[in-house]
This record gives C-alpha cells, structure tokens and sequence, in this order.
C-alpha cells in the first residue's frame, strides 16, 4: 500500500559533452497534472520529452522543472540582451532624482537576470542530440526521487488520515449514543410542557401526544445520517488501503462527510448532539485539508 503526496523536492546533477548540469524539480498539490519547465533555449523543443517523462510518473500535481547548464571550456560566449538592459536604464533614468533612489550601476543592472546570457548555440547537432539523450536518463533519476519524497509525505499522510477516520467514527457512535434516548427525553419535555395546560378546558388527549411526539421523532431523527458516516468512513478506508491515485475520489468524499455533518446539526434540538455535529464538521475539515495534498 503507497499513499503518494503531491507535495515533493528533488535535485540532480551531471555532466558530459563539455557541459555541466543541474536539475531542481518541486511539485505542489493540484486538481489535474500541470508540468512548466524552464531550460537553455538552444534546446528549443525540449520541453516535450520533460513532459512525457513527468506524466509517466505522475498523476498529479503542479510540477516546475528548472534546468541549469554551463559549458565546461570557453566554447560559449556571454550575450546581452540590449532591449532587457535599455528598459531597464530607462526605467533607472525616470527615478534618479527621486529622494532615497541611488543612480544605477551597469555591474547591477547587469546582474539583473535575463540581462547577461551565456550562449551555448555553437554546440553541434550530434552533440545537442547525445546532450539530450544523457539529460533524459538523468532527469529519470531525479523523478525517481522526486517520488521516494512524494512516497514519504504521502506515509507521514496516511497515519495522520487513519487517525482522522478513526475520530470520525468515534463521534458518530457518540451521536448515535445520545440520540438514543432523545425520543424518552421528547416526550418527557413535550408532557412537561402540556402539564402548564393544565387548567385548560379540553386537554390533549394521549392519542395526539403520541401523535405529535412521533412527528417530532421522525423529523429530527439522525439514524440514517449515522449509518451513511459509517459507510462513508468505511469506503475512505478501502481507497486510503488502495495502491492507485485516490485523491480525487476521497476530495470528493469528503463532500459527503460534510453533508452528513451539516444535517446532523440541523436536525439536532440536543445542545450536546449539536456539539458532536460541530466537531465533527471541523474533523472533516482537517480531513480535507490533508487530502488535497494526495495524489
């Protein structure tokens, strides 16, 4: 059984055909898979392979991929990016005089990133393509960590969800054990009630006490809320147990914990049931917020 987060970090580097390299993937929860990368532009086109390998890896999640490269000799070239710096000394110019700016340095408006670019273009169409394959087998390996810490959150996860479960089931026995006696307690208030009638002309025959308790019974009756908080814990369970992304259907579950809770209250005329359905509702928020986070 493998719960996997969506929350993961994971770094790796190499080098090969005169160029050094590092890898830095992060991944954060999402509802769908969404992968951005960013890398050299003279491996335009790139991306592509990036991608496929992520989605044969991943389910879901947000997952940005940074690739850093540097040529080993002198074989690259630094480039400036002339409209990047002349926006910029603009820019400088427009607030000079203004109190508290300082004139702009051309060593810190060349640091300024995009500005100052090292060139890698004159790397060969057979060593670009070898570049890429070695990248390729690579970033595998980082993917493969990037899931090992995926893995771990995802373990951290699950003991904390079974645990959540667990309190869940625990208040619907504890509603269940107090609306057991609702029904004596109804038609205990309901007679207490009649008796300061008691000088009225026409009393409440007992056929129409029953009546009006039965009604009441039937109206704020709560066993059918309980039962389906018990099956819906058991269904959570069985996904939490399963060996496939689940994230989706236990969100969606969790809609169902929720509606349970909220009628639970509404029926309640009980300050202490109405205790247990408030609990409950901030459980099954908690349960939520750890949820999104899964795969």
């Amino acid at each position: 059984m493998t719960m996997i987060s969506m929350t993961g970090f994971a770094r790796g580097a190499g080098s090969a055909f005169g160029h050094s390299w590092n890898w830095e993937i992060k991944s954060v929860n999402n509802k769908g898979l969404d992968v951005r990368c960013r890398f050299p532009s003279f491996l335009d086109g790139y991306d592509l392979t990036i991608k496929k390998i992520i989605e044969a890896s991943l389910a879901r999640g947000s997952v940005f991929v940074a690739l850093n490269i540097t040529a080993d000799s002198d074989g690259g070239e630094f480039v400036i990016n002339e409209s990047r710096l002349r926006s910029l000394l603009d820019f400088a110019a427009k607030y000079a005089g203004e109190p508290g700016v300082s004139p702009a340095a051309l060593d810190g408006l060349l640091a300024v990133k995009g500005v100052v670019e090292l060139s890698l273009t004159e790397i060969s169409e057979q060593d670009k393509k070898s570049l890429e394959a070695t990248l390729t087998e690579n970033l595998k390996h980082v993917v493969e960590d990037l899931n090992a810490t995926r893995a771990d959150e995802g373990a951290r996860m699950l003991g904390v969800l079974n645990s959540q479960l667990q309190q869940v089931a625990e208040l619907a026995d504890a509603a269940r054990a107090r609306a057991g006696n609702r029904i004596e307690a109804m038609n205990t208030r309901f007679r207490m009630q009649l008796a300061k009638l008691e000088n009225v002309e026409k009393p409440v025959p007992d056929e129409r006490i029953a009546q009006e308790i039965a009604i009441l019974a039937v109206k704020s009756d709560v066993q059918e809320e309980l039962d389906r908080l018990d099956s819906h814990v058991e269904e959570a369970r069985s996904l939490l147990a399963a060996n496939k992304p689940v994230g989706r259907r236990l969100d969606f579950l969790c809609q169902e914990f929720n509606r349970e809770a909220n009628t639970l209250c509404s029926k309640s005329a009980d300050s202490e049931l109405t205790k247990i359905g408030l609990d409950l509702k901030v459980l099954v928020d908690q349960f939520r917020e750890q949820v999104q986070n899964i795969e």
